[in-house]
């Protein structure tokens, strides 16, 4: 029983599983408050405010304990991650094996340029060049649900190579400047070790363009299906680069193939608008908010054409997938695949389509539990509340697993009230509604859920009213 005389369930459970890796039994407390406050509702969910949510009463003691708990204390946050893929991994695949490993980055805006690796770069959330720290994630997925199984920051070479700045952030020594598709082929090497189940892995044109990160894959004996540019280089089927030159007798014998004039690649956007007209299919991957989701697609085998005048052997064939909607001019999507030759076009169509759950992933992520709140500035800080934002992620995908559809009812909640004492720092407007929010929960689990009153599936207003899994 907790101190409200309740059972802890699956909270206490949860909670014990991570209290192996904290190190210490006194970093238990905040490690519950902290997920506690991200959770609940609330405008930000920074340390200050969780602080003022969880212990109304001693703001300023429970502010000092969170911040040393994130910021300072020498906890793991790759075994934390770790210890919440070995609890909520076997929900998911209660419910389906795993489909997909998907790669993806994230931007978090930054106003100043102090925070570990800040610097001007896209940032997907603005969509646009901008001040902005960047993350990569490595997520597991099947059709039921999805959860990221390691988070790690992109480091700028700028940074990478400035002691002075990597000092004051705390940037550990062995960290060294890496590519994005140099950190998630990392991510994917740690999960292959510790045996993580396999899925096809998945990922946009940023990393499916580098030809050396689809090639890793292949040596590591994974499948993928990723996104390339309207611009990559292709041989067609049936096409491919010429032998290398005839040996003369004379010097080396040639092993580097070649192109011509008349025989040479085209790029991605000239094959699929050769394509005929009886290659496109109407193919539906999910249903939406409102109906299924459905577009035109072609699936025709290629070869890859990056640099192969430098090779003696061609690329191996792989699928071209290519999405071109009815009311489009041209193509809008391409991707390329190693599933097997016989694979179907539905079948390609529907692990494409699966990295929408990263893109869900982030959205809650961010809009509900404050991925993108953080104010510390060092790296230390920045993975803890990363990792505790998975971690309450964790716990939240566990309980939603265990929810029949048939038990769900929407419950209306009012936000917990501050103290009357407790004023934000900056804040001149001191006025606090609270806001209504929306859950979906089945009537038996209305209980104790890591301090809150019920397990939050969505905050209203929201960003993402295609969500399927929140009552309108």
């Amino acid at each position: 029983m907790d101190r409200n005389g309740l059972d802890p369930g699956s909270e206490g459970r949860f909670v014990e599983s991570m209290s192996s890796i904290l190190g210490h039994a006194d970093r238990i407390a905040p490690f519950r408050s902290y997920c506690t406050g991200l959770i609940l509702p609330g405008e930000r969910k920074s340390v200050e405010p969780i602080a003022a949510r969880v212990e109304p009463n001693r703001v300023q003691a429970a502010h000092q304990s969170l911040h040393h708990f994130v910021a300072k204390a020498e906890w793991s946050d790759e075994a934390m991650l770790r210890q919440v893929r070995t609890h909520v991994l076997p929900m998911i695949e209660k419910h389906g094996a795993i489909k997909a490993w998907i790669i993806d980055d994230t931007g978090f805006p930054k106003q100043g340029v102090h925070s570990v690796g800040v610097t001007r770069q896209y940032c997907g959330q603005l969509g646009k060049q901008d001040n902005c720290q960047v993350a990569v994630s490595l997520s597991v997925a099947n059709d039921h649900a999805s959860l990221p199984i390691a988070f790690r920051l992109y480091l700028p070479e700028d940074w990478a190579k400035d002691s002075g700045r990597r000092s004051k952030a705390g940037v550990p020594e062995d960290v060294v400047f890496k590519t994005k598709p140099q950190i998630a082929l990392d991510q994917i090497r740690v999960a292959q070790a510790e045996g993580v189940p396999a899925g096809v892995v998945l990922a946009d044109a940023g990393y499916g363009i580098n030809t050396a990160f689809r090639t890793a894959l292949m040596k590591m004996g994974l499948t993928y299906v990723v996104g390339i540019q309207s611009s990559a280089r292709l041989w067609s089927s049936g096409t491919g680069p010429l032998p290398p030159k005839t040996w003369t007798g004379q010097g080396r014998p040639p092993t580097l193939l070649r192109r011509d004039a008349q025989n040479k690649p085209m790029s991605t956007k000239q094959l699929a608008m050769s394509l005929p007209e009886d290659a496109w299919h109407e193919i539906a991957w999910r249903e939406g908010t409102n109906e299924n989701l459905a577009s035109r697609f072609a699936a025709v085998r290629v070869r890859p054409a990056h640099r192969d005048y430098w090779r003696s052997t061609p690329h191996a064939e792989e699928w071209l997938l290519v999405e071109w909607p009815e009311a489009e001019s041209q193509p809008t999507k391409y991707w390329l695949s190693t599933l097997p030759p016989d694979t179907t076009i539905s079948a390609l169509v529907e692990h494409a389509k699966l990295r929408w759950r990263i893109e869900r992933d982030y959205q809650e992520l961010k809009q509900e539990l404050g991925l993108d709140h953080y104010e510390g500035r060092g790296w230390r800080g920045f993975h803890h509340h990363m990792a505790l934002c998975v971690a309450a992620y964790g716990f939240l995908v566990s309980e939603r697993s265990l929810i029949p559809p048939s038990g769900v009812k929407t419950t209306i909640l009012e936000a917990p009230r501050l103290s009357d004492s407790y004023r934000p720092r900056g804040s001149a407007d001191q006025t606090r509604t609270p806001r209504r929010l929306i859950y979906r929960v089945h009537p038996h689990e209305v209980g104790a859920r890591l301090g809150a009153t019920a397990v939050p599936m969505s905050v209203l207003p929201t960003k993402n009213p295609a969500a399927n899994f929140m009552t309108q």
